[in-house]
């Protein structure tokens, strides 16, 4: 669609340039739709470069580096605000006391493009159910773009190829959701599949802040739309927001997928989110036959749970956005599952989550711990006093190839978050692929 009268001339300061390719092409999108941009980062030009310099071509963008200042936050149209700034930002509080509107990627897409979405949030399970319904729709022709929490995936710049044939298909975050509140907009199908504690370092140890950005993917839905609750957060979101699900409510677990269906990817949290993609199809209108085809053929999402390569007999995971207990936990249930011996990399920043879980099961189903050196690793350490520390992911991997035999499992599931050895989870998985394929 031409979108480009929402944008020429229209003077917008983006909050947040990043690395990872979302917000580069947020900017290349406006920037190449006459929009006025101040573009600003707590990150120097210096850590930045490779963003800046992707956005070199365009003269109507005014980059403010190193810093954010007041007057970058006022006299303007809109501001887009990427994910993660923080509840308290002083500079989104300027933009509010002057009514400027405050825009996020994917809400703002959604009230331009205004296709039928479908939406997919959880604490964890995310990401697969999304690629899942993704795939279910392709493989029943249906016209689609995938969006929101896409790695290298700019959301608005998908307006430019999206018509009224399209459905959205939208993995959205908490902090993504915080723009569909902003906006009093909600998926016509939203997925929820998950509830677990997560980022409390950013909601200052409040699950019911977490909790109420979460729920921003159905609290504005109308009747005729559809919230599909996850078994594992039904209760949950029941107690919090009774009386306020306007749709229709479905709610779907690992035993509603019917036994015969024989998945590629392993373990019981697997099951579950086919479970929930499936639900969501079936709303959709989609068939069994075709859903049960996209499901069975599935290779699941890269950095979770993924099979890179077998070397030699050891089977080689990259689970990089295990950034929670939970997920650790279910990877390495998954894997013992199977009666493989696992050696595990784990470890990293620290989240302020409760880790006891993680460290016993971690000692249960692990025949060797190895540790990446971080704030987290540290608040864990005492748990596994035999275990190596590494500063470097080269180091950790070598340890692990060493004591691995075949038949073995070798995987990186942190735990935790990627700050301070890594610049994203991303960069963690890719360096982690790399030493696999250099074997």
């Amino acid at each position: 669609m031409d979108a480009r009268s929402h944008f020429e001339g229209k003077k917008i300061t983006v909050m947040g340039l990043g690395l990872l390719g979302r917000g580069v092409g947020d900017i290349r999108y406006l920037a190449s739709q006459g929009a006025d941009l101040i573009v600003t980062d707590l990150k120097t030009r210096e850590q930045l470069a490779t963003s800046v310099e992707a956005l070199s071509e365009f003269p109507n963008i005014t980059f403010v580096l190193g810093e954010h200042r007041l007057e970058d936050f006022r006299g303007r149209d809109y501001i887009l605000k990427a994910a993660g700034v923080p509840l308290d930002s002083p500079y989104i509080a300027e933009a509010r006391e002057r009514d400027i509107p405050i825009k996020m990627s994917a809400s703002w897409f959604a009230e331009i493009a205004q296709i039928p979405l479908i939406g997919i949030t959880g604490t964890r399970g995310k990401s697969t159910v999304t690629h899942l319904i993704h795939a279910i729709f392709e493989r029943a022709g249906k016209k689609t773009v995938l969006g929101g929490n896409i790695r290298g995936v700019s959301t608005l710049a998908l307006l430019s190829e999206v018509s009224s044939e399209h459905v959205g298909i939208f993995e959205l975050d908490s902090w993504q959701l915080q723009g569909f509140g902003d906006a009093g907009i909600s998926p016509n199908i939203a997925v929820f599949t998950t509830f677990f504690p997560d980022h409390l370092n950013y909601y200052k140890n409040s699950m019911v802040a977490y909790l109420d950005d979460k729920a921003q993917i159905f609290l504005s839905q109308k009747e005729g739309d559809t919230l599909v609750l996850g078994k594992q957060v039904e209760e949950i979101v029941r107690d919090a927001y009774d009386g306020k699900m306007a749709g229709t409510v479905v709610v779907a677990g690992e035993e509603d997928l019917p036994a015969d269906w024989t998945l590629k990817v392993p373990g019981t949290h697997n099951r579950y989110d086919a479970a929930l993609a499936r639900a969501a199809a079936h709303v959709a209108g989609i068939e069994d036959a075709v859903i049960r085809q996209a499901v069975e053929e599935f290779r699941g999402v890269p950095g979770r749970l993924e099979l890179v390569r077998t070397v030699d007999g050891i089977s080689y995971y990259n689970d990089t956005t295990a950034t929670t207990p939970e997920a650790t936990i279910a990877a390495l249930t998954a894997l013992s599952e199977s009666g493989k011996g696992v050696v595990l990399v784990t470890g990293g920043a620290d989240k302020a989550l409760d880790m006891s879980s993680y460290t016993e099961a971690a000692k249960r189903l692990a025949k060797r711990i190895i540790l990446l050196n971080g704030t987290g690793t540290d608040r864990v350490r005492k748990e596994f006093p035999d275990a190596p520390i590494f500063d470097t992911l080269a180091d950790a991997f070598e340890d692990a190839r060493v004591h691995a035999e075949a038949g073995d499992s070798v995987i990186l599931s942190p735990a935790f978050a990627s700050f301070g050895m890594f610049k994203n989870e991303f960069d963690r998985g890719d360096q982690w692929n790399a030493l696999i394929k250099a074997l």
